[in-house]
């Protein structure tokens, strides 16, 4: 049953299309921007209307998602662009909306891009205060919700946040917008390259005290078991491909969606190896994505995505 193409396809048990996928973009200020993210090959820094005629190739190649990171003009220690009514990714979704409104939007809900010292929270005494985040996060949230999001995604690992951010979009009179938890994020060193191209890169420390240590498990479906009782409607383990035994244990124990993201240090590294001509790009773009299709994610969340459905 190898032996063709066809016998193969027939028999074959892990599905891969373009319903699968979410395309990250970051955004920023300005008009007919579009500035190649050195360290992410073929990804882009782009204005809004760069922005609208991606989300163009997206419908078209029947991407159903994507999910925006904001570039703000300028930070300070609250990140008070990332809940403004007039911020990058408000203006963005407000755009998207119009112009695009068959594709998801998908809102990044975190305080790095915005803040001048790089952390994902209020700072005092160069520790991140939990309690204070989590009530700008819900902020955040209600603004991306009213400006047209479709999904909210906090990214933050915040503890209790989706508790808060559910109960501020019910307020809100947003009661039917999803969320998509970054449950199961780990501080991993594969976040290089995003983060050179949002410019988040912590000014001071790490954020080892609130993402997830890479060796631990049981935490990880702690983890996502907490977030599915605050509300969470869709679950995420990031990254994906060194962690998809955690991605198998999450979706073997939850009937949940499942979300998983491959990120940027793992697109640069196959990205540079085909550019050496030491790998195919094409067949190992496949392999890894469907890798973590196999291994249980409903989503994938990828730079890939474009690439992806143009070949599938």
């Amino acid at each position: 049953m190898r032996r063709t193409e066809a016998t193969r396809r027939m028999v074959r048990e892990t599905r891969l299309s373009p319903d699968n996928l979410i395309y990250p973009m970051f955004v920023t200020h300005g008009s007919n921007s579009r500035v190649e993210i050195p360290s992410m090959p073929d990804c882009y820094q782009l204005s809004i209307d760069g922005i609208l005629r991606e989300a163009e190739d997206l419908v078209r190649l029947g991407v159903p998602a994507t999910i925006l990171f904001g570039i703000p003009a300028h930070k300070d220690s609250v990140g008070s662009e990332a809940y403004a009514d007039d911020g990058i990714i408000q203006r963005t979704a407000r755009a998207l909306k119009e112009t695009v409104p068959d594709l998801l939007v998908i809102t990044d809900v975190c305080l790095c891009e915005y803040t001048d010292h790089g952390h994902c929270g209020v700072i005092a005494d160069g520790e991140v205060l939990n309690d204070a985040t989590t009530e700008l996060l819900a902020k955040e949230s209600v603004s991306h919700a009213r400006a047209g999001a479709d999904i909210i995604a906090p990214s933050d690992m915040m503890d209790g946040r989706i508790g808060v951010i559910r109960g501020a979009l019910d307020d809100a009179g947003f009661d039917q917008t999803p969320i998509m938890a970054y449950s199961a994020k780990y501080s991993s060193a594969f976040y290089g390259p995003f983060r050179d191209a949002a410019d988040s890169a912590p000014q001071f420390g790490d954020r080892r005290s609130y993402q997830m240590d890479p060796p631990n498990v049981s935490e990880a479906l702690r983890e996502v078991e907490l977030d599915l009782q605050e509300g969470a409607d869709i679950v995420m383990v990031k990254p994906a491909l060194p962690y998809l035994d955690i991605i198998r244990a999450v979706k073997d124990r939850y009937d949940a969606p499942l979300a998983a993201y491959n990120v940027s240090g793992e697109y640069a590294m196959l990205k540079a190896a085909a550019r050496l001509g030491w790998l195919d790009e094409e067949r190992v773009m496949v392999e890894s994505v469907t890798a973590i299709r196999r291994a249980g994610a409903d989503m994938i969340l990828t730079y890939f995505a474009k690439a992806l459905a143009a070949l599938l």
